[in-house]
């Protein structure tokens, strides 16, 4: 399974429904799900970014669409990064020999 971490800022039009994020979250994650991403933790924050979203996805076309899906909504801007367990990082650094 391939992990994400989104990291999300508010547009104008986000901030000013801000108070839908919750549900807007809610229905992010349930269409997902019908797409093989599962949502593992999502946190709003103070400082540069307004929320981070950290998914896993049998793929990485499910990720990007996610992001895509989210972004496309107008209610915020997105900034996916792929990110890696211990064991796929350990995977990865045996085969530098």
């Amino acid at each position: 399974m391939a992990h994400h971490v989104i990291l999300m800022n508010f547009t104008e039009q986000g901030a000013k429904t801000v108070k839908d994020t919750v549900k807007r979250y809610q229905a992010a994650k349930a269409a997902a799900a019908k797409n093989g991403v599962t949502f593992k933790d999502a946190y709003w924050l103070q400082g540069k970014y307004d929320l981070v979203v950290i998914v896993e996805s049998a793929n990485e076309e499910g990720a990007t669409m996610l992001g895509l899906g989210v972004a496309a909504q107008g209610n915020v801007r997105t900034q996916t990064m792929r990110a890696f367990t211990e064991s796929e990082m350990a995977a990865m650094l045996a085969k530098l020999g």
